[in-house]
């Protein structure tokens, strides 16, 4: 008898994980909604961030850019923004709760970027972003996103073989 009700318990405990573990995975990824907090290791802040699957890029709320050594004249050509490739950019950002940090990064790209206001240039730095303990250090577009609700857009970039959206779960359901 206490065989079988190990055996028993057993079985219920496996089960019960297992409904737990495939709410939260599917065929090996993760499962997203489409709002979640985002923890950005590099600046200790927490950003209610959308996810946003028609984004390639994933993009912070970042203004005052200062490119430290660097040409910060107003960027009227494609060369005067590759000049500052590799060198380190200093920016503000501010959550949404209005919590405000000063970060220096090191400029690994330039993005053209065609949006609803037409074609704009954007600078990018390396920070890693982390989703309930899964950290993952990818390229951030740097743009101004204060006016926006959402100062945090995560793109493809971070999403890309590692998540799935389900536009249904809500951020606290993890």
């Amino acid at each position: 008898m206490k065989r079988v009700f190990i055996s028993a318990m057993f079985i219920v405990a496996a089960t019960v994980s297992t409904m737990s573990y495939a709410a939260n995975e599917c065929s090996g990824k993760y499962i997203v909604g489409p709002v979640e907090t985002i923890h950005i290791k590099d600046l200790n802040m927490d950003f209610k961030a959308r996810i946003d699957t028609g984004a390639n890029t994933t993009s912070i709320n970042a203004y005052d850019l200062h490119v430290i050594d660097g040409n910060n004249k107003p960027a009227n050509s494609k060369q005067s923004w590759h000049e500052n490739l590799g060198k380190m950019i200093r920016f503000t950002t501010a959550n949404a709760e209005g919590k405000e940090e000063t970060h220096t990064g090191k400029i690994i790209k330039i993005s053209k970027i065609r949006n609803a206001q037409g074609v704009e240039r954007r600078y990018a730095v390396v920070m890693d972003l982390i989703w309930n303990g899964k950290s993952h250090a990818i390229p951030v577009n740097l743009r101004d996103r204060k006016k926006l609700e959402y100062k945090l857009l995560i793109g493809r970039n971070w999403l890309d073989g590692k998540y799935l959206v389900d536009v249904s779960k809500k951020d606290n359901d993890d």
